[in-house]
Parts: structure tokens; sequence; C-alpha cells
């Protein structure tokens, strides 16, 4: 059903004849290839897609590049990669300020999308845990969470490891007894989420919004302590005073962050990518057409641009 990576994905979606004025259109600096990454979830598929499109009406060369959502910032430094179109603070506030930090990224700004990542639970599991939403109640229900391989410790379904989110060492900083299974792809988190709702099963796993399963599931987000700065870099914050990630995840901005020295190179596509906005109920019913309707990635994108036409010439407009 998801078949995220298809290699029509990385081809991008093709772009269709459309007569404007040239005034319309941002400059085109340069023919080099601007080199926009791919990761592995639907929702920064959409954004990757529709923004290299919409550059490609701009009259720019669009490459989209396969990369590790962390590990992709070596290339932004040195320019091997040019845009990555979805940063969430929830995961990637920290490599994110490290890299901004070396002169060589710069920030594009917030797509527009709020993010929320977290522990959820489907709401038939608050029956055999009462105490939840509040984190303090995991210990009590570990067993209500656990499945054969963990018992008698919890379950803890997180996202492939590439997504970081530190899962494992806010266990160990909180002292849950649970055990951190890392699903392998977005698509087998979610179907595992399916299949156990399906069943009443017991499921605790990582969710994210924007994205259909908060609309599709009944359930809750578990309640950690809040998010701060300080949870994460000073272990002495907190309940535990030795170690840091006592606390939940970040809530909080979706951005755009590029090679720097691309601004100069292309100064008008780095103004279109400024200028992309999108925000969640859109996301998250386009997420729908492709993950739960079936539809190709390209054919909803193609739908958007034509839905949206006046929006996206406003991002490239002198």
């Amino acid at each position: 059903m998801f078949n995220r990576m298809r290699s029509a994905l990385i081809g991008g979606v093709a772009a269709a004849s459309l007569a404007f004025s040239a005034a319309a259109w941002a400059d085109v600096e340069s023919k080099d290839p601007i080199k926009l990454t791919l990761h592995d979830w639907t929702g920064q598929l959409l954004t990757t897609n529709i923004m290299g499109e919409v550059l490609k009406k701009a009259g720019y060369n669009i490459e989209y590049v396969q990369a590790d959502y962390i590990a992709q910032f070596a290339g932004l430094e040195s320019g091997d990669l040019h845009i990555a179109m979805e940063m969430w603070e929830t995961t990637g506030k920290q490599p994110m300020d490290v890299s901004l930090a070396t002169g060589k990224t710069v920030d594009l700004g917030e797509t527009g999308m709020d993010a929320k990542e977290e522990w959820w639970y489907p709401l038939y599991m608050k029956e055999k845990c009462p105490g939840l939403p509040d984190w303090k109640a995991l210990n009590k229900c570990a067993e209500a969470f656990s499945t054969p391989e963990t018992s008698p410790k919890g379950r803890y379904l997180g996202g492939p490891v590439t997504w970081a989110g530190f899962d494992d060492e806010r266990v160990e900083a909180l002292g849950l007894n649970y055990e951190v299974v890392h699903a392998g792809t977005d698509a087998a988190l979610f179907a595992e989420l399916e299949s156990a709702y399906q069943r009443k099963a017991p499921v605790l796993l990582w969710v994210y919004a924007p994205h259909w399963a908060v609309a599709k599931f009944e359930g809750e987000w578990v309640e950690f302590p809040e998010y701060t700065d300080a949870c994460y870099e000073d272990p002495k914050w907190g309940s535990n005073p030795n170690m840091a990630y006592d606390c939940g995840k970040p809530f909080g901005w979706i951005k755009k962050v590029g090679w720097k020295d691309g601004e100069k190179k292309w100064p008008g596509a780095y103004k279109a990518v400024r200028n992309f906005h999108i925000e969640n109920d859109e996301m998250s019913q386009l997420i729908v057409e492709v993950d739960l309707e079936g539809k190709k990635l390209e054919d909803v994108v193609a739908g958007w641009m034509k839905k949206n036409e006046s929006t996206w010439k406003g991002w490239i407009k002198h």
C-alpha cells in the first residue's frame, strides 16, 4: 500500500507545459542541478516533490537525492546536497543547530506545519492502564504493553533508527521498564499500528503529526515531563540528576534548511523555498491520498499543483 520508495519518486513528478510570462519566473542564475533530499516518510516526499516541481516551472534543473535524515547535514555543509525541505524540531533541532553553527548551512524558514512526535497508544489501552496519559503510569502497566518477546518488560515501537529521537536514552533516563524496538520503515511502523488496532492488541509506538494516523485512530500521546533545551543538554536537569533526556520530545516547527553558498548561486530558487508554505490539515489530506487511498505520489503532487496554481506562482515571482 505504501510503496514509498518507488523509482518514480526519485525522478520526481513530470513537469507539465504551461505558458506563462517570463516576468512571472525567478531568474535562473545557474543551470547546475539543485539537489533536493528525499527521506523515508510520505509527507517529506510530498513537500520535496512539490517544491521541486515548482522550481522546475521556474526553469531550474532539479535533482532528487535519497539521503539520511540526520547524516544529510554533512552533504548540506559540503555543497554535495542543497535543500532539505523538512527538519522537525521534535527530532532535528539539535543536529540542525550544530550544522548552522558551522556557517555552512542556512535556515530557510518554517514550512507552515507544526510538528508533534511522541509515544502514542490507542484509547482502548487506557482501560488496561487507567493512569495514562501520565508517563508515570507506564511502569505500572508494563505487562499490559508487553509482548512474548519482551515480557515482563513493556514494548515500545520506535521509528527507524535514522529518525533519531532519543527514545532509547529516554527509557534509561526515566527508568522505564520497556524495551525499545525500532521499526525498519515508516510503512512497517504504521502497518503494525493498523494490525494491532484492528485486533485491539497492545501497542505503544511513535506517532507523529501531520499524519493520517491521528485522524484515523482514537488515541492519546503519553505526557512526559515537558521538553526544554536543558533536558537534552544538561544531565542535572530533571528527575534524573545523572542523565539527559528525562523528558518528552519538543513540539514545534518543521523547517527548511540548505547549503549556505547555494543562496548565492541560485538566489531566486532559495527565495522560492523560503516562500514555501503549507499547513498541517492540507498536508495530512495529501498523505491520506497516497497512504490510504493508494494514489501515486506523482499524481497527488500534480493535482496539488493544478489546484494551487496561484499559490505556487506567488512563491516564484520576483
